[in-house]
């Protein structure tokens, strides 16, 4: 495996794509405003004794404190709830305020967990880690997002939790270790369905802890008011449609990846390509699929 297929992606910041993408998630601004400030903090772990020089006319000692926390935030949350895109969407726009022009972002591949052999999950991890903060270098800002974390980061203690595992999560905590010598220049985002499953251990390094829930109904509303803009519903008709998409009868509620990815490409294979959408359609799309189950946090 070469370096490079450890990676799903390496997108340079501040990307296009991404800021027209935060447009599409819902709740986006409200979620950014509340994390922005300690995570702008986190960036700029660098400037805290320019800071306190100027404020302060000394370096205060919280700057060696604060200057000291891990470069770890953590999004989790059930399913299909936008962890992922989030993190990436609130990288760019914070690569995009700081005007850095020279942000890379990294997405981890799966293909970091190997094909079994002993030692190859943690060598790859290494060589992960070693891109992420070779691209940063000694001015430039790297972003790692690391996608359905507790697959590589499952707690040391559970009971079938095999070597390797084990292994993978010391080289992820000693890997985030290291790059606190970058002052908030290099920075990870790990995403899980799960934050118990997770090892302790990270769970205590992690600067921010923000968890992910499914959409309300006010939510689903909004996105169903945003996302069907031009099919001229009526309010009733999006009312019908956040009722069914709603927790009944036993089913959690529907996911935004849920609404996305599959009800309205089913609604629109029902129309296409003799006949407009209409509500008819979504209706009985949403009518008859199941949402997603619930990922257990146990």
């Amino acid at each position: 495996m070469t370096p490079l297929s450890i990676f799903d992606a390496k997108t340079p910041l501040p990307d296009a794509a991404l800021a027209a993408r935060e447009k599409t998630l819902l709740g986006f601004d409200t979620r950014y405003a509340r994390v922005h400030d300690q995570l702008r903090l986190l960036l700029n772990l660098g400037e805290l004794a320019n800071w306190s020089n100027r404020h302060h006319q000394k370096k205060l000692a919280l700057c060696d404190l604060v200057a000291d926390q891990y470069p770890l935030v953590i999004f989790h949350g059930d399913v299909g709830t936008g962890k992922t895109a989030t993190a990436e969407c609130i990288a760019n726009r914070l690569a995009k305020e700081s005007r850095t022009e020279d942000s890379l972002l990294f997405r981890l591949s799966n293909r970091v967990r190997g094909s079994g052999k002993v030692g190859e999950m943690g060598t790859l991890l290494t060589q992960a880690f070693q891109e992420v903060t070779q691209s940063a270098g000694r001015t430039r800002r790297a972003i790692l997002v690391i996608d359905e974390g507790d697959s590589l980061a499952a707690a040391r203690t559970q009971e079938h939790s095999h070597h390797e595992d084990k292994v993978a999560v010391n080289t992820l905590i000693q890997c985030i270790d290291d790059v606190r010598r970058f002052n908030g220049r290099v920075v990870v985002f790990l995403c899980t369905n799960r934050l118990s499953a997770l090892d302790a251990a990270l769970i205590r390094r992690a600067a921010v802890v923000e968890e992910f829930r499914r959409p309300s109904d006010a939510e689903r509303r909004d996105l169903f008011t945003m996302d069907l803009d031009g099919l001229s519903l009526t309010a009733s008709q999006i009312a019908q449609l956040v009722t069914v998409t709603g927790a009944s009868a036993g089913r959690p509620s529907w996911t935004f990846s849920d609404i996305r990815t599959r009800l309205y490409p089913a609604a629109m294979a029902k129309a296409f390509p003799d006949r407009p959408l209409a509500f008819e359609h979504l209706y009985e799309v949403a009518s008859t699929l199941r949402p997603s189950p619930v990922m257990e946090d146990k």
